[in-house]
């Protein structure tokens, strides 16, 4: 729900002074607007699951391997297509890398309301520990682009954190 301000009047019975007064505060009021918000036509929502990939990693030469799956899902109320991706990998020493593309696993999905895609890939860092997070560029059906967040998840060998 959107809400906006709108300062009174000094018509207002609030702002009204008697002789020789000022007025006392200035009231706001809040009034709600009858259109559907930009964040309720335009909502992705991105769930990630990652796992490490032990038969390709290789600690003894810091090369730590990781899978991760990836399921969007368009909560909004237009279809909207998957243009680009925009990822940011840290290590657990704080190195991070930047990985940019066109689509996902060479695929620009559309996502009709309702609708989901899933999708896995991989991701090498050099420590056993490290987060992925990011955006995806979308495109709706009626024109407007939007980012569509991807929230931070951890890489992780197992039995490393408590």
């Amino acid at each position: 729900m959107l809400f906006y301000l709108s300062r009174l009047g000094a018509e207002h019975p609030a702002l009204r002074t008697t002789a020789g007064t000022e007025p006392q505060k200035q009231d706001f009021n809040l009034r709600q607007r009858d259109t559907m918000t930009e964040s309720e036509k335009y909502r992705i929502k991105v769930e990630a699951v990652a796992e490490f990939v032990a038969g390709q990693s290789d600690p003894d030469d810091e090369r730590y391997v990781f899978a991760y799956h990836i399921t969007i899902t368009n909560v909004g109320t237009v279809a909207a297509q998957l243009i680009s991706r925009h990822w940011v990998i840290t290590d657990g020493t704080g190195k991070t890398q930047e990985v940019r593309g066109l689509g996902v696993i060479g695929e620009q999905p559309v996502l009709a309301p309702g609708q989901r895609f899933t999708y896995s890939s991989g991701s090498v860092i050099e420590t056993p520990v490290g987060t992925m997070h990011g955006s995806y560029e979308m495109a709706a059906d009626d024109g407007h682009r939007f980012e569509a967040e991807i929230p931070a998840f951890m890489l992780a060998m197992p039995r490393v954190l408590h």
